[in-house]
């Protein structure tokens, strides 16, 4: 991974134009190719980036990050206060605890849960990023990718939508829908995840188990 502090100004020319005046920034290159443009005041959500596959053209004072669509991202720089590279070596991946992975396994054995008609195409179907843990097809034969947690938060909407910005480029899986699965999934989730067309299903563990509920309830 490849870290670059500077002051420079960002200029973005696609689908559609976007412009970041000059300001300090943290610019990261990682090992898949990807960049992305980093503020001290937006947590882990870069203001810009460049999905791999995209190449890196480095002239003096200015870097050019294109895609195989054409689109560019050119980065003009006026100042570089520190460029340091890292090796991280393989990354293992998040491991999910025993609920989750039990939870994973059992939406695979009953993929109807998200709708009739609906058939399991593989579980842990792998990305440039790593894996979606369920890959589907509905009823009309659409695809649909399936976000698996215990918890359901907002990094795990940010993963999923990182997974479907890949696999709608496949054009053998495109359009790919995504479902977002867990056993709670918190308001603020449920929001961004509604705002990005990501359908939320709340799955009940015990009821995918075989399992009654031992308590009384009125209805």
């Amino acid at each position: 991974m490849r870290l670059v502090i500077a002051k420079c100004s960002v200029d973005y020319v696609g689908r559609l134009s976007a412009h970041l005046p000059l300001a300090t920034r943290l610019l990261m290159v990682k090992a898949d190719g990807s960049v992305s443009i980093h503020a001290d005041d937006r947590a882990y959500k870069p203001l810009n980036w460049m999905s791999p596959p995209c190449r890196l053209q480095e002239a003096p004072g200015v870097w050019k990050v294109v895609n195989k669509a054409g689109e560019e991202l050119r980065i003009t720089l006026e100042e570089i206060f520190q460029d340091h590279s890292y090796d991280l070596g393989v990354d293992p991946g998040l491991v999910k605890d025993g609920v989750e992975a039990h939870l994973q396994e059992l939406l695979a054995e009953h993929p109807e849960t998200f709708g009739e008609g609906h058939t399991l195409v593989r579980r842990e179907f792998m990305t440039a990023i790593g894996p979606v843990d369920l890959l589907l097809k509905d009823a009309e034969g659409g695809s649909v990718a399936v976000e698996v947690k215990r918890r359901g938060e907002i990094d795990g909407v940010e993963q999923l939508t990182r997974y479907l910005e890949l696999m709608n480029r496949d054009p053998l899986l495109a359009p790919v829908k995504g479902v977002f699965a867990a056993q709670e999934i918190k308001p603020q989730a449920r929001v961004l995840a509604t705002d990005r067309g990501i359908r939320c299903v709340v799955v009940d563990y015990d009821k995918l188990r075989g399992m009654e509920r031992d308590e009384l309830t009125l209805f």
